[in-house]
């Protein structure tokens, strides 16, 4: 018979799982405290790395959906339990992976669909989320801002050009009201013969 213990383990794990949009099996044969703690702070505030036991990780899996973990429960297991970016946890993992070999990454899961250890590796080599969106603004923002710079241009040109027209207008009107005038003397001066 269950322990409430075992119950409560197995509906925190259940939980975990249905809670998170990404998890990875590892092991961690051979890591120290400190190591453990490490990667716990390098993984940040949305994934909860835990380590668990065997048996009720495999009840929670199935009580979960999850069927990706089968034959892979064996050893020292802990799970990271991602519920933020899964991107930028898998980079943290596997980036620790590789500085600590003890860590073997076994298989994982994502948005419900199985992962081995080299999708694993794939999904941590793709760019974060935030590089990816800054890139869209990018891309969606260059258009604006040529199209500002083209304004702007055009502005300068337009005052540049209604200067000059204003400037170049004034000298002609003098030099046009001038020769009118003299005609008139002219015209007056034979009078007076």
């Amino acid at each position: 018979m269950a322990t409430p213990t075992k119950v409560t383990a197995v509906e925190e794990l259940t939980n975990d799982f249905k809670e998170s949009t990404a998890a990875v099996l590892t092991e961690y044969r051979g890591l120290t405290v400190a190591q453990l703690k490490d990667l716990r702070r390098s993984l940040g505030g949305d994934t909860k790395f835990a380590v668990v036991k065997n048996t009720l990780t495999g009840i929670a899996a199935k009580e979960a959906g999850i069927d990706a973990f089968e034959g892979q429960l064996a050893g020292p297991t802990a799970i990271a339990f991602i519920k933020g970016d899964a991107i930028a946890a898998a980079k943290s993992l596997t980036d620790f992976a590789k500085a600590n070999p003890k860590l073997i990454i076994k298989t994982g899961i994502f948005e419900g669909k199985p992962l081995d250890a080299s999708e694993v590796a794939a999904l941590a080599a793709l760019e974060s989320r935030e590089l990816q969106l800054a890139r869209v603004a990018g891309v969606l923002k260059a258009p604006m801002a040529a199209l500002a710079r083209t304004v702007d241009a055009l502005r300068l040109k337009l005052d540049e050009g209604s200067a000059a027209p204003a400037e170049d207008a004034g000298a002609p009107v003098e030099d046009a009201a001038a020769p009118a005038e003299a005609p008139a003397e002219e015209a007056a001066a034979p009078e007076e013969k």
